[in-house]
């Protein structure tokens, strides 16, 4: 796998991370708001990107186990924060909408 590959995969991992995260924030602006169907809906949707940043994560992980060498840059370092960030996220999102149901 060559540098731009990687490279390529880095930044779809940051763009999807990124529409992800973006759309969770929607999610707690609509639990603020008491919209819990349109939160846990824009969660979902957060889902869907996190799983395209994760097949191109994937991907790499799959040519690195088939004995590719894949030289790591800080792009990369970069993506996996981003990736890892908005997970983490999502779950706190999830478990808070829950409280958000319980509460009001």
């Amino acid at each position: 796998m060559n540098p731009e590959e990687v490279q390529v995969a880095a930044f779809e991992i940051i763009l999807n991370s990124g529409n992800g995260r973006t759309v969770i924030h929607e999610a707690f602006a609509a639990m603020r708001e008491g919209n819990y169907e349109d939160a846990a809906q824009k969660l979902e949707e957060a889902n869907d990107e996190i799983l395209l940043a994760h097949q191109a994560q994937t991907r790499l992980l799959q040519e690195y186990a088939g004995g590719t060498e894949i030289k790591i840059e800080i792009i990369m370092v970069h993506a996996q924060d981003h990736l890892m960030t908005t997970m983490t996220l999502r779950e706190v999102a999830l478990e808070m909408l829950e409280l958000y149901k319980k509460v009001g």
